[in-house]
C-alpha cells in the first residue's frame, strides 16, 4: 500500500503554517522586505561602536531584523518538509537560505567591532547606557570567542562561502528525501508495500525473523546504490567544519562547536569515557537478547524487536494525546495547558506522507507557535515521540514568553533535557501504574531499548564524528571503504561478541542526518542521562524541585548552558549523572531478567 499524498492528508492532521505567513504571497512580501533590510544594516558598521547608544540601538536592530529572517526561514523549511518534491517550497528554501547567509555575512562586523572596544571602554559605555545590561550575557558571549574571531573583512569572506559550503548537505536532503526510492517489502500481513523510513521503524520491531531481515536488505541496498555519494557528501560537510574551526583558529571542529555553544569539552570526554566505562552492561543486555530471541547468530537487524513479543499497544493518535497528558500531570497544570493548546490546535503533522522528511521534530521561531513534525505509526514508539516532541515544544513556548529574543531560544546543548525527561516521566508513569509481569516487562523492554539507542548508540554516533573529523583534519580521505571500515568495527566493540560480526551495518553511517549536524548527537546522550536525574525530582521531589525545573524550561539562553543545568541541580562537567543513569540501566536490567525467568 502506498503512502498517501500530501492532498491526500486531511486537514485536521495538518499543521497550520498561515499562522506564520497567512498566504505565499505574504512570505514573498516579508522576504524582499528583510532583503531591503539587511543591505541597510550595513551602514551601520561605520559608526556601530562610536558611542554607548549606537551600540544599544545597533544591536537592537541586527536583533530585530534576524529576527524577521528566523520568521521566514521556518515557513520555507516547515512548507517544504512536508513535500520535499515540491519544488515551489524548495526554492523559498534556497531563497531563505541564501537570505539567512546575507544576513550573517552582513553582520560579521558585530562580534569584530565589539570586541576591539577596551574594556575600559566598555565598561563606560554600560555605566552611560544602562540600557545595555540587557545585553550583558549576549556581550559576554562575543568577549569570550576573542581568540576566535577575525577582522570583519575576514569574517565576512567566510560567512559568504557558508552558502556554497552548504551544498553538500542540502544534496543529502534532496537525495536521501525526494529522489531515493526504497524497494518493496513484505509487511506483517503478507502484502507487498513500498518500504519507507516510518515502515522500516515498524517492521524492523516484527516477531518474524524474515520480514525484519528483508526490511533491513531492502534500507540498506537503497543506500548501498549511493554508497559512494553518500560519502562524497559526508566528505565535504567534514570539510566545511574543519575549514571554519582553522580558520578562526580552534584546535579542532569538535572544540569549535562545543566553544560556540558555550559547553567545556571536558563534558563530551566524560561522555565518551563513562560509556566505554560501562560497555559491558550494554553487552549484557545484548547477550540476554540473543538467549531470549534463541538466535545462534545474533544479526543488527534483531537488535529492535520487542524481547516479550507483540507489543501490548497500539496506539492511536487521539489516544495517545490523552494517555501523554495523563503522564505528564507530575508536571503541573499550567505545563498541562500548553500541552493542551498544542494537541488541539493543529500544531502537529502526524501523518506520514509521500516525501515527507523522515523522523520528528519540534521547530517553530520566537514569533510562531511550536509546531511538531510526527511521522505517526499508532505504536509504543509513536508515544514516545509525541511526549519527546511536546517536551521540545513546551520548553519552546516557555522560553518564547519569559525571555526576550535576545535570550528567547535555549542552547542546543540543553535541547534534549527537556524532551527526554517527559519520555522518563511516561516510562515512569508507565511502572508506577502496571503491575502485571508480561506488560511491566514490555515497558522495561521498552525502556532499555531506550537507553541502548539514545545513550549508548549515540554516544556511538559521537565517536564516529569525531573520527571522521579528525581523520580528515589529517588530510586521510573519506571514502566509502573507509567509512564503512571503521563505522563497521566501531559498532562491533558497542554491542560485542553477542553480534555475529560483519554485515551491512557498516553502512549506516550513510543515511544518519545528524551527522551533517556538526557535533549535535553527543546531546541526546547527555541529554538522556540529565534527564534521569531530573525526572526522578519531578516524579518524587517537592514543589521546590518542580519549580526549578519549569525556571529551568523558562531561562531560554540567559546562561551558559551548564551554568543553567547546575541551577536545576545537574552538574554535566562530573560524571555522577552519567554513573546514575548507568545504575538505573542496570536496576531495570536486573528487575527485566527476574521478570522474564517468570513468564
Amino acid at each position: 500500500m502506498a503512502l498517501p499524498t500530501r492532498n491526500e492528508v486531511p486537514e485536521e492532521l495538518k499543521w497550520d503554517l498561515s499562522r506564520i505567513f497567512k498566504t505565499d504571497a505574504d512570505w514573498e512580501k516579508a522576504y524582499k522586505s528583510a532583503k531591503s533590510d539587511i543591505q541597510k544594516l550595513s551602514n551601520l558598521k561605520n559608526d556601530f561602536t562610536n558611542s554607548a547608544q549606537n551600540l544599544y540601538n545597533g544591536i537592537k536592530e541586527v536583533l530585530a531584523v534576524k529576527q524577521v529572517v528566523e520568521k521566514i526561514f521556518v515557513y520555507a523549511t516547515m512548507s517544504s518538509d512536508v513535500d520535499t518534491s515540491n519544488s515551489h517550497y524548495l526554492a523559498y528554501v534556497s531563497q531563505a537560505q541564501s537570505l539567512a547567509n546575507s544576513f550573517e555575512a552582513t553582520t560579521s562586523f558585530l562580534n569584530p567591532a565589539i570586541l576591539a572596544i577596551s574594556q575600559q571602554k566598555l565598561a563606560s559605555y554600560f555605566e552611560s547606557e544602562p540600557r545595555l545590561h540587557e545585553f550583558d550575557h549576549f556581550i559576554d558571549q562575543i568577549l569570550k570567542k576573542r581568540p576566535y574571531t577575525l577582522p570583519a573583512d575576514q569574517e565576512k569572506l567566510v560567512a559568504n562561502a557558508m552558502d556554497a559550503l552548504s551544498i553538500s548537505e542540502n544534496t543529502f536532503n534532496v537525495l536521501t528525501n525526494s529522489d531515493m526510492e526504497y524497494g518493496y517489502v513484505q509487511d506483517e500481513d503478507g502484502e507487498m508495500v513500498q518500504l519507507s523510513d516510518g515502515l522500516y521503524s515498524l517492521l524492523i520491531q516484527s516477531q518474524d525473523r524474515k520480514i525484519r531481515k528483508n526490511a533491513f536488505d531492502v534500507l540498506y541496498a537503497s543506500y548501498g546504490q549511493f554508497e559512494n555519494s553518500l560519502a562524497s557528501t559526508l566528505s565535504g560537510v567534514v570539510k566545511k567544519h574543519n575549514y571554519y574551526s582553522s580558520v578562526h583558529h580552534y584546535n579542532s571542529a569538535r572544540d569549535a562547536s562545543l566553544n560556540s555553544n558555550g559547553v567545556p569539552t571536558v563534558v563530551y570526554d566524560t561522555l565518551l569515557k563513562e560509556v566505554n566505562k560501562h560497555l559491558n552492561l550494554l553487552h549484557r543486555y545484548v547477550s540476554l537478547r540473543k538467549k531470549i530471541l534463541g538466535l545462534k547468530d545474533l544479526q543488527m537487524w534483531d537488535m529492535y524487536v520487542p524481547l516479550t513479543g507483540q507489543p501490548l499497544l497500539e496506539v492511536k493518535f487521539d489516544d495517545a494525546k490523552k494517555m501523554a497528558k495523563e503522564a505528564l500531570a507530575p508536571l503541573g497544570e499550567d505545563y498541562l495547558s500548553h500541552v493542551d493548546y498544542i494537541f488541539n490546535n493543529r500544531i502537529i503533522d502526524s501523518v506520514e506522507s509521500q516525501n515527507k522528511v523522515t523522523g520528528a521534530y519540534s521547530g517553530g521561531s520566537y514569533d510562531t507557535d511550536p509546531y511538531e513534525l510526527l511521522n505517526w505509526e499508532n505504536t509504543l514508539d509513536s508515544l514516545y515521540t509525541l511526549v519527546h516532541e511536546t517536551g521540545h515544544s513546551v520548553h519552546s513556548w516557555y522560553t518564547r514568553n519569559t525571555q526576550p529574543y535576545v535570550y528567547g531560544d535555549y542552547p542546543i546543548f540543553v535541547a534534549e533535557i527537556a524532551s527526554t525527561t517527559n519520555e522518563n516521566i511516561l516510562t515512569e508513569y508507565f511502572l508506577n501504574n502496571i503491575q502485571e509481569p508480561q506488560a511491566r516487562a514490555f515497558i522495561l523492554n521498552h525502556y532499555l531499548d531506550s537507553f541502548k539507542g539514545t545513550l549508548f548508540r549515540q554516544a556511538q554516533f559521537a565517536e564516529f564524528e569525531q573520527f571522521i573529523h579528525e581523520a580528515d583534519a589529517k588530510g586521510e580521505p573519506l571514502t566509502a571503504d573507509v567509512l564503512d571500515d571503521f563505522y563497521g568495527k566501531l559498532n562491533q566493540r558497542y554491542y560485542g561478541d553477542s553480534v555475529t560480526p560483519g554485515g551491512d551495518i557498516a553502512k549506516e553511517w550513510s543515511r544518519i542526518p545528524h551527522f551533517y549536524y556538526n557535533f549535535y548527537v553527543y546531546q541526546y546522550a547527555t541529554g538522556f542521562a540529565a534527564a534521569t536525574a531530573l525526572s526522578n525530582k519531578i516524579v518524587n521531589g517537592s514543589q521546590k524541585d518542580l519549580d526549578a525545573y519549569i525556571s529551568f524550561l523558562k531561562s531560554g539562553s540567559s546562561d551558559y548552558p551548564v551554568e543553567i543545568m547546575k541551577k536545576a541541580g545537574v552538574d554535566m562537567t562530573k560524571p555522577d549523572y552519567l554513573e546514575d543513569a548507568f545504575n538505573t540501566f542496570e536496576k531495570r536490567l536486573d528487575e527485566f531478567e527476574n521478570l522474564i525467568e517468570k513468564i
